[in-house]
C-alpha cells in the first residue's frame, strides 16, 4: 500500500487567472488519503505582489521547482490545470528526472515554439478575466453555479503579459519519456487522441508521448468547482501509480 512516507507529493497548478484557492475543494477530498497534496499560486498569480505584472514563464517554472526542492527534491506529480500546461511543460523538459508523472486537467503539453497570445499588444501589462459571455466561447462553463462564477469573478487576478508573450522553448526529448494522464473534461478523450494524430497543433505533442494515459471526466473546463471529488479520485489514483 502506498503511504505517506513512500507517496509522491503531489503539486496542484491551475491554470490562468487562478491561485492556490482554486483547489480548495479537490484539497478537501485529496487530503483524507494524501497528506502530501499541497496547491500553489504560480508568480504573476499573487494578488498582493506589487510586480506580479512582470512575471514570465521562466520565473513561473522556477517556482514549481523551487516547491519540488523545498519536499526533498524527490520526483513529484504535477498536476496542471489549462493554462498552467506552458509552466509545467518547461518543467518536464528541464528537470524530467523531477516528476514522478505529469496529470494535464483539461490541459497538455505545450509543442516549443508555442505562445499562448501572441498578438496580446506589447503596451498591455496584464489581461483580465473577460466577461463570462466571452469565456464561455472559448471554454466550457458546464457544471458551474452562479455562486461560483461570482467568486471566479471575485477572485481572478490579471494574468501578467509577458507569461502569454513568451514563446515556449523545448530541447530535452526526455521530457516525452515522463508519464502522463490526460484528464479529458470539455472534449472527450477519444476526440483529444484523433486530434493528436492527425497533427491538429494544440495536441502535437500528445502523439509524442511514450508513456501516455487519458481519462474522461465529462464537465466542464473548471473541474476543480463542478466535480471536485470526482476530480480527486482520478488525481489520487494517479498519483498513485507506478507505471
Amino acid at each position: 500500500m502506498t503511504t505517506a512516507m513512500t507517496s509522491p507529493t503531489i503539486i496542484l497548478i491551475a491554470g490562468h487567472w487562478l491561485g492556490a484557492w482554486a483547489w480548495d475543494e479537490v484539497l478537501e477530498h485529496l487530503k483524507t488519503d494524501q497528506p502530501r497534496a499541497i496547491a500553489m499560486t504560480l508568480p504573476g498569480l499573487d494578488a498582493q505582489d506589487p510586480e506580479r505584472a512582470t512575471k514570465t514563464l521562466d520565473a513561473q517554472a522556477e517556482a514549481i521547482l523551487g516547491v519540488i526542492a523545498e519536499h526533498g527534491n524527490q520526483p513529484a506529480v504535477l498536476v496542471a490545470h489549462s493554462g498552467a500546461n506552458a509552466p509545467v511543460s518547461l518543467v518536464i523538459d528541464r528537470h524530467p528526472e523531477l516528476v514522478h508523472r505529469v496529470v494535464w486537467v483539461d490541459s497538455g503539453p505545450v509543442a516549443t515554439g508555442s505562445v499562448f497570445a501572441p498578438d496580446l499588444p506589447a503596451e498591455l501589462e496584464e489581461l483580465p478575466l473577460p466577461p463570462f459571455e466571452v469565456l464561455g466561447q472559448q471554454a466550457s462553463l458546464e457544471g458551474l453555479s452562479a455562486e461560483v462564477l461570482e467568486q471566479f469573478r471575485a477572485r481572478a487576478v490579471p494574468e501578467p503579459g509577458p507569461v502569454l508573450r513568451q514563446p515556449v522553448e523545448l530541447t530535452n526529448e526526455a521530457r516525452r519519456k515522463v508519464r502522463t494522464t490526460l484528464v479529458c473534461c470539455s472534449i472527450p478523450s477519444a476526440q483529444v487522441l484523433e486530434l493528436a494524430q492527425t497533427g491538429h497543433p494544440m495536441f502535437t505533442e500528445v502523439a509524442n508521448l511514450e508513456h501516455l494515459d487519458a481519462i474522461d471526466l465529462p464537465t466542464g473546463h473548471w473541474p476543480m468547482w463542478s466535480s471536485p471529488r470526482d476530480l480527486a479520485q482520478v488525481i489520487q489514483s494517479e498519483a498513485s501509480r507506478t507505471n
